[in-house]
């Protein structure tokens, strides 16, 4: 195996990681918080790549692209529960499901009324396209790792909300029992609409990170959100610490598995059925793990510390 592939590799697998927690981490908010499934999750990853790919365009500046649209998306999410999501609360769910699998058509509507059917390629500014050489003949795309110190920068922060600030306080009260919450005075309306912007800007930030590197295009959140839900299940349905591990593992077993797993069964097995079998396999590796974990710790790797 050739060392600076695999550090590649890693490396592809870290800021995967990284991107799935930052869809995640607003996911397990809204699911563990206000018990909440939320499909159209992915829409707000979407939201987010196409309007910073936008602004991007329009000022000619990627970071200030993104920094304008943060506050953008979640106005977004605040819209959006506020007339479509906060009727659902007290709703069973498969009422969720069904309304926010409704969502999904209309957000992916709106995009292609607003946008277009293409996709929008965001350009990275020049201090983002080099490489860091870290080893000799291991060379690392600069906007990768920025991607990577990123979500580790709200990562921390994250940590530090939640666990040292009055509303990180209520969020991990609302977790623990959110009709005690009300009952105490809090505005749970108010605290609901928060934690759901907060889990909209999340999701948007991912997308709009990976804008530059896969471009914004309909529909992109559909299929991240189901690994998204995994992450979450794997690591603990409201718990951050859970939904960072988790994704860090995921993200590495989807693309490691899918470097060199081949190479792997073909020390057992002919190439033709190495290379034929592999794919498949790597595909079912996280949902393996998340089966796995069902099974012998269906509360999750790192559950929420409740009473």
């Amino acid at each position: 195996m050739d060392a600076a592939l695999a550090i590649t590799q890693l490396l592809n697998g870290l800021q995967l990681g990284v991107l799935l927690f930052l869809l995640a981490s607003g996911l397990t908010l809204v699911f563990g918080i206000m018990d909440f499934v939320n499909l159209a999750h992915g829409a707000f990853y979407m939201v987010g790549a196409f309007i910073s790919a936008t602004l991007t365009l329009w000022l000619g500046s990627f970071v200030l692209g993104v920094l304008l649209a943060i506050p953008l998306v979640v106005l977004v999410g605040i819209v959006t529960e506020v007339i479509a999501v906060r009727s659902l609360y007290l709703r069973d769910h498969l009422d969720h499901v069904l309304a926010t699998f409704g969502l999904i058509l209309i957000f992916d509507e709106l995009t292609h009324i607003i946008w277009g059917p293409a996709g929008i390629a965001v350009p990275l500014p020049s201090w983002l396209q080099g490489q860091v050489e870290v080893l000799p003949e291991i060379v690392l795309p600069t906007y990768r790792l920025v991607i990577i110190g990123a979500g580790i920068l709200v990562a921390g922060g994250l940590y530090y909300i939640v666990n040292h600030t009055k509303l990180g306080m209520l969020i991990r009260a609302g977790a623990s029992n959110r009709t005690m919450v009300g009952a105490l005075g809090v505005d749970v309306k108010t605290l609901f609409t928060l934690v759901f912007a907060l889990g909209a800007a999340l999701a948007g930030l991912a997308g709009m990170l990976i804008a530059p590197i896969t471009e914004a295009s309909i529909g992109m959140g559909n299929d991240i959100i189901i690994t998204a839900f995994v992450v979450i299940i794997v690591g603990g349905i409201g718990s951050m610490k859970g939904a960072f591990i988790a994704a860090i593992i995921i993200g590495l077993i989807d693309t490691l598995g899918r470097s060199f797993l081949d190479d792997v069964f073909k020390l057992f097995l002919g190439d033709i059925a190495a290379e034929t079998s592999a794919p498949a396999i790597s595909a079912m590796l996280i949902y393996i793990l998340m089966a796995v974990v069902l099974t012998f710790r269906p509360q999750g790797l790192f559950p929420p510390k409740v009473r």
